[in-house]
């Protein structure tokens, strides 16, 4: 155990800030349509920031853009990878900024959208560049602490890195394992890595915020877990199922899977799996809502309402943006 481990890097950024558009919001909020005027309109590529779209098995379960939108604009880091991986931050964010680069040297106006806030913050704000570990690495550790306990886990942790064992929860297996994952095979504890936080890269950013008013994206979320499962979303799951993956992955946790994967199970009837798809969909989004709220600084544009007007309004500072860089 301990061995180093080498990170790829991101293709390199022009000295010139790039230009990108930034769209945040919770779920069902209207980003993505959003996203899709602006690139239409700007010429523009369309790359994704949500952490379960990146998954190729889950196009229905995550609403990712369909066949029009897909043919209207360049859409980057939709279902790139396979569900048996996992996607961190940091992994998105070299992805992302390859996009960007790419789009920049393309001549099109690179648009990022999504509600995973964590990723965008990643993006703009910089993040710890803690390497990719392979998933044989993960299972190594994870079948170890099977065998050996949770307590024996976190006497380990203590040892190699006694920071990150502070401020776990007592009980986060999960946790346990990606530290000691991260120990294991780069001779690194995770908090060293977490100190060393990258730079910011050369980005310069319109921010525009999707937050509509609660009861209005709560009836969307409604309407669409709804229409998830007429256009094939049990089907979906069941072929993920069939994968026999670890349930620990973050594609077998993606809101909806769970819900779904119970009524396959048996273990609740239709209306039952909607219902609790509803609701889990509803308090994400709820966290989704106040992470943009609190985090999302000083956004150049926000909607709680999208409308023509409004389209235009934002076309317009959009443009203004671009003519002052």
């Amino acid at each position: 155990m301990g061995l180093s481990a080498t990170e790829s890097r991101p293709a390199d950024l022009p000295a010139r800030p790039e230009e990108v558009v930034v769209v945040g919001g919770p779920t069902a909020s209207g980003k993505s349509e959003i996203a899709l005027d602006i690139a239409r309109e700007f010429g523009g590529a369309v790359i994704n920031a949500d952490s379960m779209q990146v998954y190729q098995e889950l196009r229905i379960v995550t609403a990712r853009p369909d066949d029009a939108a897909l043919s209207a604009a360049p859409h980057r880091l939709y279902g790139i990878l396979p569900a048996r991986e996992r996607c961190s931050a940091g992994r998105w964010r070299r992805m992302a900024l390859d996009e960007i680069a790419a789009a920049g040297r393309a001549g099109l106006l690179p648009v990022v959208v999504g509600g995973t806030g964590l990723y965008l913050k990643a993006l703009l704000d910089g993040i710890a560049e803690v390497p990719d570990i392979p998933e044989a690495a993960v299972q190594a550790v994870a079948a170890w602490l099977d065998e050996a306990g949770i307590e024996a886990g976190r006497a380990r942790l203590r040892a190699v890195d006694p920071a990150t064992a502070r401020r776990l929860p007592a009980l986060d297996r999960q946790r346990v394992i990606r530290a000691l994952s991260v120990y294991e095979r780069t001779g690194r504890p995770l908090s060293a890595w977490a100190n060393a936080t990258g730079a910011a890269p050369p980005l310069r950013a319109f921010r525009i915020a999707a937050l509509p008013a609660r009861e209005t994206l709560y009836r969307r979320i409604g309407d669409r877990f709804a229409r998830m499962i007429e256009r094939g979303a049990l089907d979906e799951v069941r072929r993920l199922e069939a994968l026999r993956l670890d349930p620990s992955l973050p594609a077998m946790k993606a809101v909806g899977v769970p819900q779904i994967l119970a009524h396959l199970r048996g273990e609740t009837d239709r209306a039952t799996m909607i219902a609790d798809g509803q609701t889990a969909t509803r308090r994400f989004a709820k966290r989704q809502f106040t992470w943009f709220r609190r985090q999302f600084r000083s956004p150049d544009a926000g909607f709680a309402q999208f409308s023509e007007s409004m389209r235009d309004e934002m076309f317009n500072k959009i443009r203004q943006f671009r003519l002052t860089g």
